[in-house]
């Protein structure tokens, strides 16, 4: 699998990063979720994972031609908004050798892969609140 970087959200020590694939996916890089009572609520098959990222990550969906990096729907495979108003994106975890040879990943996150129609999904419909 190939990837073309969209973007990242980067602070010291933070690397939330966007990528689009040639198989028709994107590729969400963001920050385990060690937190017990978070994991609690979410319901993660075998071979899944979930990450967390800031919302503000989607912006650089316009750079693959999305029309908008604003979510409206707030729905799979965003599985919950936490309080502090990041996204908790699950998805099957990645494990394409080439994929993730091509990724700088520090030990505290991984990352998903989505189908982008279910991301596009996201920027359609009425904005949520």
């Amino acid at each position: 699998m190939k990837l073309r970087f969209l973007g990242k959200n980067s602070t010291p020590g933070d690397s939330p990063t966007l990528y689009a694939s040639d198989q028709d996916s994107y590729v969400v890089q963001g920050w385990k979720i060690y937190a017990r009572d978070l994991l609690a609520r979410l319901e993660v098959p075998d071979g899944h994972t979930v990450v967390e990222v800031p919302t503000e990550l989607f912006e650089h969906l316009v750079k693959d031609g999305v029309s908008t990096g604003k979510i409206k729907n707030f729905s799979a495979p965003i599985v919950l908004v936490t309080e502090e108003g990041t996204c908790v994106v699950q998805g099957p975890r990645m494990r394409d050798a080439e994929a993730l040879s091509q990724m700088r990943m520090p030990d505290y996150e991984t990352c998903v892969e989505v189908p982008k129609s279910s991301i596009v999904a996201l920027m359609e419909g009425p904005t949520w609140t």
